[in-house]
């Protein structure tokens, strides 16, 4: 196991990624989010996992990790 990271002071400057998970209606929820932090002027890039009931798979994992400084995952039902 490893620490959690620190979370950033400010999102400025850094790439948001928003990973969905494939549950219904979930990406309702992550649109909001999206529009959201584009209106301020964070750069945000997405991602779907191809189903929810498995973990995502490693290349989409080491994708988000080169990418994105932080991560949003989000779910719905």
């Amino acid at each position: 196991m490893r620490a959690l990271l620190a979370r950033p002071a400010s999102l400025d400057g850094l790439t948001v990624g928003i990973l969905d998970i494939s549950k219904a209606r979930g990406n309702v929820f992550l649109d909001r989010i999206d529009e959201r932090l584009a209106a301020l002027g964070i750069g945000v890039k997405r991602y779907r996992k191809p189903t929810f009931t498995r973990v995502a798979p490693t290349a989409l994992k080491q994708q988000i990790a080169a990418e994105c400084d932080v991560v949003i995952e989000g779910l719905a039902d």
